[in-house]
C-alpha cells in the first residue's frame, strides 16, 4: 500500500503547517469523497517565498519549484483533515500561473505540483489539470495551486 509520508521523506519532503486563511474560507472541505482544497500560495514558515510574474522577474524554473511549494501546502491542507494515507486518488490540479506579457509556459510551470502529487502517490496522483495565466495573484506571488483529491470510502474528517 502507498505510505505518502514515507514518499514525501524519500523526497527530502516534510509537510509544513497549514497556513491560515487570509480571508473568510478555510484551507481545505470535505464534501462526500472529495476533498476541496483552496489555493495555496508558495509560503514557508510564514513567508511568501517570491513575488512578481512569470517571464519577468521571476524565471519558469523557479516557478515550477514554487508550484511544487504550493503543492506541498496543499498536502498539508489535505493531512490535517482527512490524512493523506486516505487519498485515493487526486481527481484535478488547477494552477494559476501570474504572466508577464507573452509568457506562455503555463504547463511547464504547473508541472511542478503534478509532478510532486505523482511522485507521492503514484497512479493516483495523475490527474485532470488547467493551467491558466493570469494577470495578478493575492500578494503579488507568482504561483497558485488548488486541488480536489478523492478519499477512500467511509473517510470523514473529525
Amino acid at each position: 500500500m502507498n505510505n505518502p509520508h514515507a514518499k514525501l521523506a524519500e523526497l527530502g519532503l516534510t509537510l509544513p503547517e497549514v497556513s491560515a486563511p487570509a480571508g473568510a474560507y478555510v484551507p481545505a472541505v470535505q464534501s462526500g469523497r472529495h476533498v476541496y482544497v483552496s489555493g495555496q500560495i508558495p509560503i514557508a514558515d510564514g513567508k511568501l517565498l517570491a513575488t512578481g510574474k512569470v517571464g519577468d522577474g521571476v524565471s519558469p524554473e523557479h516557478a515550477k519549484d514554487l508550484a511544487q511549494r504550493c503543492a506541498l501546502n496543499a498536502l498539508a491542507a489535505i493531512d490535517s483533515l482527512v490524512g493523506l494515507e486516505n487519498v485515493a486518488k487526486v481527481v484535478k490540479v488547477v494552477g494559476f500561473v501570474a504572466s508577464a506579457e507573452g509568457f506562455d509556459g503555463q504547463p511547464e510551470v504547473v508541472n511542478g505540483a503534478s509532478e510532486l502529487f505523482v511522485a507521492v502517490f503514484g497512479e493516483a496522483g495523475r490527474h485532470a489539470r488547467s493551467a491558466v495565466g493570469v494577470a495578478e495573484l493575492p500578494r503579488g506571488v507568482p504561483v497558485e495551486v488548488e486541488c480536489i483529491v478523492e478519499v477512500a470510502d467511509g473517510v470523514a474528517n473529525a
